[in-house]
This record gives structure tokens, sequence and C-alpha cells, in this order.
């Protein structure tokens, strides 16, 4: 059993304290720091709830957004926050109480001035993380629910993203760069094979889909096997959707900076081939 022992509470819901086992801690949870006075200690029980930030770079980030983070907003993104780590049911990067306090403060400012926020990657982003964007609206209904702040459509998107960041243990810059990357991947398509694809179709969804599979193998430097009868076929039989999948290929190495196995142009030619079928 770890002891904790208050150093001092920042505010109602944060408190320095020295953990037995990580040394100074920053634990945020709501109520947390009310009453509470130095040398005071917790007990295990009362931490479960709670989240304990070890890293010394998130904690002086994370205490450097305290002055200008209104309590009543700051029990609304605990709330958020612990319904992320029940839903997903995994540890998150202790990052997102920083990356995603930081982002909603920003956006509830915007909200009260009327200003319109535009969120121009939010159909991609449904689609390459369903699972992300369903407990990202989940989590603009507790806005709603428990400030009566109502979140934009496009703030779906952007706290999925976020989601998915601290899921995954990946920058959030990342995850923005292989969010971007597929939209421009699929206007190529549209460009190219001059059509229009309706996002909301199970086409789209598993072209947007293989796309993200295909980043995320050339990033790991993962080799698929390259079929060579099917390859001679498709190059012969759709020239068109071949040299696509090529040029798809040549934008996601100069984005990614790494290498495209040959393998992939197979794959994506079999969706292009696919996808222009259907709309002819």
């Amino acid at each position: 059993m770890s002891d904790i022992i208050i150093s001092k509470a920042l505010n109602n819901n944060v408190i320095i304290a020295d953990h037995s086992d990580y040394g100074e801690v920053v634990i945020i949870g709501k109520g947390i720091g009310f009453n509470r006075k130095k040398h005071d200690v917790l007990y295990d029980a009362n931490v479960e709830k709670l989240f304990v930030l070890k890293n010394e770079k998130e904690q002086k980030n994370y205490i450097k957004l305290l002055p200008y983070l209104e309590d009543d907003l700051q029990r609304v993104i605990i709330s958020a926050i612990e319904l992320i780590k029940s839903r997903t049911e995994s540890s998150l990067n202790e990052h997102i109480h920083v990356a995603l306090t930081d982002h909603l403060m920003f956006t509830v400012a915007r909200v009260s001035q009327g200003m319109e926020i535009r969120n121009p990657f939010l159909i991609e982003t449904q689609a390459l993380y369903p699972r992300e964007y369903g407990i990202a609206k989940e989590v603009m209904h507790l806005f709603s629910k428990e400030s009566n702040i109502h979140l934009p459509e496009g703030e779906a998107g952007f706290i999925a993203l976020h989601i998915h960041s601290a899921i995954t243990n990946k920058e959030l810059s990342e995850v923005n760069l292989h969010s971007q990357l597929v939209t421009k991947l699929v206007q190529t398509v549209e460009e190219q094979l001059k059509i229009v694809i309706d996002k909301n179709s199970i086409d789209y969804m598993r072209l947007v889909r293989h796309l993200r599979f295909a980043i995320e193998r050339v990033k790991a430097g993962e080799k698929v096997e390259e079929p060579e009868i099917i390859t001679a076929l498709l190059k012969e039989e759709y020239p068109l959707c071949y040299n696509l999948s090529w040029k798809l290929i040549k934008i996601m190495q100069q984005t990614l900076k790494k290498p495209v196995f040959d393998a992939e142009a197979v794959y994506i030619t079999m969706h292009l081939q696919r996808l222009q079928k259907k709309m002819k």
C-alpha cells in the first residue's frame, strides 16, 4: 500500500502530493482539494478514481493551465476524461489531461464568443476512428448535460483524435498528420477518377480504413506479400486505377518519409476499381 501525503492543494480539484512510489505527483479529481491541508494523508481507496500525473513535464504544463481554468469547467473536463477512461478500459497517456483540457478551454472560450469552429477532417476522422468518435459524441453530450455548453459538431472529430492519441500513445501531431493524409488521398482519388464519393457509403468506409491500415503498416515497416499474378492482371485490366494507386503511394511516401512496399499498390488498386465500378 502506497503512502500519499499532501504537500499543497492548488484548487478544489488538484493537489500536489508526495507519493511513496512516484515521488512528487499532481493528483486530479473532483473535489480532491476541498478542505485539504498540508501533511494530510490520502489513502489508496480514495485515489482509485483519481488521475495521478507522474511525468514532471505534464505536471508543470497542467499547473500552468490552472489560473485560466474555472472550477466548473475543470470538473466537467475531469468527468469527460473519467468517461473516456471507462469507455476505453485502457490506461490513457497522461498527456490527455494537458492536451484535452487546453483544447476544450480554447473551444469553450470561442463558443462563448459566438465564433464558428469548423473541422475539415470530420468525415475522415469518423471513418478512421469510429470507436473514438462514438466516445467523443458522449463527451459532447456530457458537456451539454453538466454545464449547458453545446459544443459544435466538428468538436467530435477533434476530441476523437485526442482520445486516439491517448490510447495509442501516439503524438497528437502524428495522429493529425495521418488524418490529413487520408483526406488528401481521398481528394486525389476523386479528382483523378472524376467522381464524388458518397461519404456515407460502405465503399468509402472500406477505402478510408484500408488507407489508414496501409499508413500504419508503412510507419511500422511491415511488409505485405505481393501476389505477382494479380499484379500483372490488374496492371493490364485496370491501368487507370493501377497508375492512380502509385500516385497515392508517392503522396504517402512524401508525407510519411518512409518507403511503401510495392504490394500496397495491388490492394489499393482493388479498392479503387470497386469504387469506380460502383460510380459508373
